[in-house]
């Protein structure tokens, strides 16, 4: 077929490689009134679907200085030792333990352990499968949108500056959000 699959379709068994030109890895954090957005051009990953969805699989690597605000300072302040320490500690990884089904035909609980700065806390990716395709190129292609919010302080990223009317520089909590594209590997 060479029209977007239905939702529901399964997903054939495999391992699908994430495409980084149709992938976004994105997330927001607060800025004392206002929201900033931010994203990660650098990553690889991979998505081993099993026949039984329960059994599938997500390994994704992060380079932490390809972080990317549209600031060069607030990046370089992102990239320092109070935030990402990239110099120490060059990448974010996440890894799934357990995939559950979620509330809604095509939606998924995708427990993991993701690291930063060398710490490893559990999380718990809100995703949605968006179907899949047959490409231009002879291949096959698959949708996933994902979202998780996490504390920063828990990995170690707790620098903030209180303001004069006692509120915080920095929010306390960031939001990822990904828009994944994988291509499914052959031979």
């Amino acid at each position: 077929m060479t029209q977007l699959q239905e939702t529901q379709s399964v997903l054939a068994p495999g391992v699908w490689e994430i495409d980084p030109v149709h992938t976004n890895v994105e997330f927001v954090a607060r800025h004392l009134l206002s929201k900033v957005r931010g994203r990660f051009s650098g990553f690889t990953g991979n998505l081993t679907i099993a026949e039984d969805p329960a059994q599938s699989s997500v390994e994704v690597s992060i380079d932490a200085g390809s972080i990317e605000t549209g600031t060069a300072d607030r990046d370089a302040h992102l990239r320092s030792p109070d935030f990402l320490d990239v110099g120490r500690f060059p990448s974010l990884s996440f890894r799934s333990t357990a995939v559950r089904p979620g509330d809604e035909p095509g939606h998924y609980l995708v427990d993991g352990e993701l690291t930063i700065r060398d710490v490893t806390r559990p999380v718990t990716l809100e995703a949605e499968y968006l179907g899949w395709s047959d490409d231009p190129w002879g291949g096959q292609r698959a949708g996933f949108s994902a979202t998780t919010e996490i504390e920063r302080a828990d990995f170690g990223a707790a620098w903030n500056l209180v303001v004069e009317t006692g509120g915080l520089v920095v929010g306390k909590t960031v939001r990822i959000e990904l828009e994944v594209e994988a291509v499914r590997k052959t031979g």
